[in-house]
């Protein structure tokens, strides 16, 4: 259902994006319960939702990758 991987935009901040896909049976409703439950649990976020011609969701969600800091 998702994959996820990471890239580095710039500025030192790293975050991990998932494709996610809902197929046209899904309700608006159904998906929004999804993605609040993803987002509610997970520490994801809405990135970009793409609705196709055929009706097939395609959400990307994204997260901030934090690290620990050594200190000496």
């Amino acid at each position: 259902m998702s994959r996820a991987h990471r890239q580095a935009p710039g500025r030192g901040v790293e975050w991990e994006f998932d494709k996610v896909t809902f197929s046209r049976e899904f309700p608006r409703g159904v998906v929004t319960k999804l993605l609040v439950e993803r987002a509610e649990h997970g520490g994801w976020e809405l990135d970009r939702v793409r609705i196709g011609a055929d009706g097939v969701r395609r959400v990307i969600l994204r997260r901030k990758i934090i690290r620990a800091v050594r200190t000496a």
